[in-house]
């Protein structure tokens, strides 16, 4: 079936409902963009099972990490372990949701490269990540904007540094009973600093920033989406990989976010990936719930 937008001059393919993992992120909000509240249907503290049946996963973020390695709960981009977090965690054991604490870092001004190349530093890092991970079914790792400029020498290194922090991190958390997903930015993008081949090895589970691509405020372009997801399909397990759609007030509207879905899809994926709870109206919930059927029936 197909809808056409004449405002956008875009035809969208509506497939029926699938089966699918649905991943949702879980951060800081105000009162009007709550991910508790979105997710649990009652301001905090209070609770209902709310639309806990259409999520399969919460990617918790709270955490970050500093040059020298050290895990920290507060950062200057505004990741920061909420107080009262505890409920989060029961709430999650209590509808069955799976759990991943997200350790997000960016490269704005050399921080994670300083980080990878230090052995101390990324040795740090794996033992505090593996440690608080005892808390959660897994871990997220959201290193970005790595390899943004530089020669392909300079990338390469930047590439088999951060393989080699993951590698170590997938060790640890595998041997402790734990999942890994690594968020990376698509072939398309402007970061260079991801080598898709080894980290889809490594990683339990590959997480495609596919957003980013045109101006703020408006849906991401379908074309480079299909694109990246191509492009991420020729080195990363089809069964690995979770398209990343960016949900915000003024971005994906109801229309292109069905055809995101839509696209992972056709494309046999068997997840996505929302950021985030509390940016997500019902219209969107209505899109979402209309061409996916969750993995568990509503509790």
């Amino acid at each position: 079936m197909e809808r056409w937008d004449g405002t956008t001059k875009t035809a969208f393919l509506l497939s029926p409902p699938r089966t699918m993992d649905v991943l949702a992120h879980y951060a800081l909000g105000d009162a009007r963009t709550s991910s508790w509240t979105d997710l649990f249907g009652r301001p905090y503290p209070d609770y209902t099972a709310g639309r806990t049946g259409t999520i399969g996963r919460l990617a918790l973020g709270w955490y970050s990490v500093d040059p020298d390695g050290r895990l920290t709960t507060e950062s200057r981009t505004g990741w920061r372990r909420p107080d009262g977090y505890e409920r989060v965690l029961e709430n999650a054991h209590r509808y069955d949701l799976k759990t991943e604490m997200v350790v997000h870092a960016v490269d704005g001004q050399g921080e994670l490269e300083a980080l990878l190349a230090d052995d101390g530093a990324v040795m740090r890092a794996v033992r505090a990540i593996a440690e608080e991970s005892r808390l959660c079914d897994g871990v997220q790792l959201d290193f970005e904007g790595l390899g943004l400029t530089g020669d392909e020498a300079a990338l390469g290194s930047v590439r088999e540094r951060f393989n080699r922090f993951v590698g170590q991190l997938a060790d640890a958390l595998h041997g402790a009973g734990k999942t890994l997903a690594v968020a990376v930015y698509p072939p398309n993008g402007a970061y260079r600093g991801y080598d898709y081949v080894t980290l889809g090895e490594l990683a339990n589970t590959i997480v495609l920033m596919a957003y980013d691509y045109g101006p703020r405020g408006t849906p991401e372009p379908l074309a480079r989406v299909r694109e990246a997801v191509d492009l991420t399909l020729r080195a990363v397990p089809r069964e690995k990989l979770l398209l990343g759609i960016g949900i915000s007030a003024a971005s994906e509207t109801g229309e292109s976010l069905t055809a995101k879905i839509g696209l992972a899809k056709r494309a046999g994926l068997r997840s996505i990936a929302l950021w985030r709870l509390g940016l997500m109206d019902d219209a969107r919930w209505e899109r979402l719930m209309s061409m996916v059927r969750p993995q568990k029936e509503s509790r």
